[in-house]
């Protein structure tokens, strides 16, 4: 990666803290190149960090074949379901968080996701696991995942750009940020 210093050392902290990480900027910028670098500079997975994502992926029905030897990085489309994301369904899948279990989970176009779907990660963010709850059961599943999110500035994403100008009303750009909760803020 050439240039972008501060998102590279912002990229470097956050994959030795342990941070989540959300990447402001126009298209183009390099939000979703930088994303996807992160889980290179994560430590190699310990013996019973491979144990548990390949238990994961046997478990999803994604076995790699011997134990998985990298961190997972999953990167969901942002029209995906709650129970996409999540987990759920009839038969309790596991979802995106859980499929990113000891790696990344990238949101692109963070403000484009439900706010049903957003808020869901909330108490995963905190605990590391979800719990799914179906009429006969509850399904504890694994998700401690590092959160990765980009976003525009904007809606049409050249707020503040130096040579492309922003036709986005200051209502227009308060809605659209208002997407992202304060309380999904404080867990980034």
């Amino acid at each position: 990666v050439r240039g972008l210093a501060s998102a590279k050392y912002a990229l470097t902290v956050a994959a030795a803290g342990g941070h989540g990480l959300l990447f402001i900027g126009p298209p183009g910028a390099g939000k979703s190149m930088l994303a996807s670098r992160l889980v290179s500079l994560l430590s190699p997975p310990t013996l019973e960090e491979r144990i548990e994502i390949t238990r994961v992926l046997s478990a999803a029905g994604r076995w790699p074949g011997g134990l998985a030897r990298e961190r997972p990085y999953r990167a969901p489309h942002h029209t995906i379901s709650y129970a996409g994301l999540v987990g759920g369904g009839a038969n309790a899948m596991a979802g995106e968080i859980t499929l990113a279990h000891r790696g990344v989970l990238f949101l692109d176009e963070l403000p484009e996701f439900r706010r049903e779907v957003l808020e869901a990660l909330r108490q995963p963010l905190e605990s590391g696991s979800v719990l799914i709850s179906r009429a006969a059961r509850q399904i504890e599943m694994p998700a401690r995942f590092q959160l990765v999110a980009a976003m525009n500035p904007c809606p049409c994403g050249y707020l503040g750009h130096p040579r492309i100008p922003c036709p986005c009303p200051p209502s227009f750009v308060q809605r659209y940020r208002r997407r992202i909760s304060g309380p999904l803020l404080d867990r980034i």
